[in-house]
């Protein structure tokens, strides 16, 4: 689009409504720079501009009345506002990273029957563990011998035996970066190594996982967005590569 356009059109192509923009221009947000003799309203160019930067903050949850303030602030060129904007879509990814990590420790909690208070959750998993996740575990896997052997075996487990258990599951998962990063192949002797490794701390903490057992949870490791996200905050790409090396292992083991 170039020149100049109607109320409709601008809603059209930004998706919002004919309201929206009436609003907008009602407080001052978002002017048209003309209106026709009969008084209908005429954006350019400039002004689409200017909406896009208004949805854009808007996406991010700022007010109008903050909205407002930021792109009147003369002191802000073009280039500042793309800083601003790069650097609060780094804060919200950070953000949205940090969530999925939460969720990953809340449904790794609920899997494994986790006896511990309220309070002590949220020390050992983080700020962002809420408890209505692991139903999420149980409805999935409650009835497997699996999930009962984790809740026999961690219901005595105390909070120095969950904050252990972190901190070994931290260590490991440095490891298998640090692995992938100096370029081992999964499907490599030291690939599959970490792989068993990783196979033998689920089993020495929580319930008996067999390389076929592995290997679904490998799968998962890709499949499902939380436990991706959790993996390759550690690493770009570390779950794919863990999920690789487990299969790989998993190949290796096959009827034996």
């Amino acid at each position: 689009m170039s020149g100049e356009y109607s109320v409709g059109q601008v809603a059209a192509v930004a998706k919002v409504t004919v309201r929206t923009l009436h609003h907008y221009d009602g407080i001052g947000l978002l002017s048209p720079s003309g209106r026709t003799p009969a008084g209908y309203r005429r954006y350019r160019d400039e002004d689409l501009d200017r909406l896009q930067q208004i949805l854009f903050y808007r996406e991010l949850g700022f007010s109008l009345e903050e909205i407002a303030a930021i792109l009147d602030d003369a002191s802000a060129g073009p280039t500042e506002h793309l800083r601003r904007q790069h650097a609060l879509l780094q804060d919200r990814i950070t953000r949205l990273q940090e969530l999925a990590a939460a969720v990953e420790h809340a449904m790794e909690a609920s899997t494994m029957g986790i006896q511990l208070t309220p309070e002590e959750k949220f020390e050992v998993f983080g700020r962002d563990y809420q408890e209505s996740w692991e139903g999420e575990a149980e409805q999935r896997w409650g009835d497997t011998d699996a999930w009962k052997e984790s809740q026999r075996r961690t219901a005595r487990y105390t909070k120095e035996d969950w904050a252990r258990l972190q901190l070994e599951q931290s260590a490991l998962n440095e490891r298998m970066a640090a692995a992938m990063n100096a370029g081992v192949e999964p499907g490599s002797a030291d690939g599959m190594a970490l792989a068993e490794e990783h196979r033998l701390q689920i089993t020495g903490a929580f319930y008996d996982c067999g390389h076929e057992m592995h290997r679904c949870l490998g799968e998962m490791y890709v499949a499902d967005p939380r436990f991706t996200a959790t993996y390759d905050q550690v690493a770009p790409g570390l779950a794919r590569w863990l999920r690789d090396a487990i299969v790989a292992n998993a190949d290796a083991h096959a009827g034996s």
